[in-house]
């Protein structure tokens, strides 16, 4: 029975830890609602520009997930499309887009992709009118 009991108490721990390792707690910044971690993407992400980077996905359109973001506190909207948009938050990038190719597979997706990165040190800032500082 006790070791049932220290079983249990491991998984709950590492599902605890497993879950709070996301944009929302690293970085500050809330996740939209449903989107679903894409661990490929976002490793993909981290690997190729040095950075450490978060992506989600969702069905929902560029246009929502764009206006979610901007209600959000601390936010500085950049601008968008039909098709993407950019928000920044300090050093944190929020760009969402649809479509979106995979990069592994080179399949061009038709959900929308959130990725929320932090710029690595030396990265260019920029204002809300994408205009570099």
């Amino acid at each position: 029975m006790k070791n049932k009991i220290k079983v249990v108490i491991i998984l709950i721990l590492f599902l605890l830890s497993a879950s709070g390792s996301g944009a929302e707690d690293k970085f500050g910044v809330k996740v939209y609602a449903g989107a679903k971690l894409d661990k490929d993407t976002s490793t993909w992400i981290s690997e190729s520009f040095s950075s450490e980077a978060f992506c989600y996905r969702t069905s929902d359109s560029v246009e929502k997930v764009v206006e979610f973001y901007k209600k959000e506190p601390g936010m500085n909207f950049v601008g968008s499309t039909k098709e993407g948009g950019m928000i920044k938050k300090d050093k944190i990038d929020i760009t969402i887009q649809s479509p979106w190719q995979d990069m592994k597979t080179g399949q061009l997706m038709k959900d929308t992709l959130i990725s929320i990165v932090r710029q690595s040190e030396g990265s260019q800032t920029y204002d809300e009118g994408g205009e570099e500082k």
